[in-house]
């Protein structure tokens, strides 16, 4: 995560960022005989049937109304999984683990919850004109500690400029941003943009400025995720 940090610095009061692209929405689509090929090329325990549950979850969600696609999609990730460091996990200091690499592993860091979490809305039919992954240094030990750390959340707004609604590995209750002040956004990004602090244009390419944003993406491509322009 520190390696994320040292590229923008930029920092901001309020969690309410910017939400209009200059791009179309998007959106995303699962191939999932092409994640199991994947799964079991990996190597991954076949008896496993946590990809089968994600699978049905994302079904059974789709026509449900977004405050229950985020409900079920945040329920369905916490109890998926336990919180682990990358260091711990991948024996590296940061990587962004792909949601097959997560669901596998049954662990991960704030980036993975955030990851499987921002796939899942997409794939439910939530495009990412609503979605960001907002990086953040969260405080640590009450409102007086002058003690932060890097973290990642995902926002979900409603509408454009609106407050969003926080998904959070730290927590499982889903909070608008005005409740969450341990947290002090620095940037926020989708699948093709990236936001520094509360500026309202865009500070350029989310792949070109965040090379592990750019590798994740570029293996769940090959694990059967689609990104694409939502009609």
């Amino acid at each position: 995560m520190r390696a994320v940090f040292v590229l923008i610095t930029v920092a901001c009061s309020l969690l309410i960022l910017p939400t209009r692209s200059s791009e179309q929405p998007v959106g995303a689509t699962i191939d999932f005989s092409q994640s199991r090929s994947q799964w079991l090329r990996y190597g991954y325990d076949s008896e496993n049937q946590v990809l089968d549950q994600w699978q049905s979850l994302l079904e059974r969600i789709e026509s449900l109304p977004t405050d229950e696609k985020l409900r079920q999609v945040n329920e369905f990730v916490h109890d998926a999984l336990k919180y682990r460091l990358d260091s711990d996990l991948w024996n590296r200091e940061d990587y962004w683990a792909s949601p097959l690499e997560t669901l596998a592993h049954g662990m991960g860091d704030c980036e993975d919850f955030v990851i499987i979490q921002y796939v899942s809305l997409l794939s439910a039919g939530i495009t990412d004109d609503q979605l960001r992954l907002i990086y953040v240094r969260a405080r640590i030990g009450g409102p007086a500690s002058p003690i932060t750390r890097p973290h990642m959340v995902l926002g979900y707004y409603p509408t454009p400029g609106a407050e969003p609604v926080l998904l959070d590995s730290l927590m499982e209750d889903i909070l608008p941003a005005r409740e969450r002040t341990d947290l002090t956004p620095v940037f926020s990004f989708n699948s093709s943009e990236l936001w520094a602090g509360g500026a309202g244009a865009s500070a350029g390419s989310s792949t070109a400025r965040l090379s592990p944003w750019r590798d994740v993406l570029n293996r769940m491509r090959s694990e059967g995720v689609s990104f694409n322009v939502s009609r």
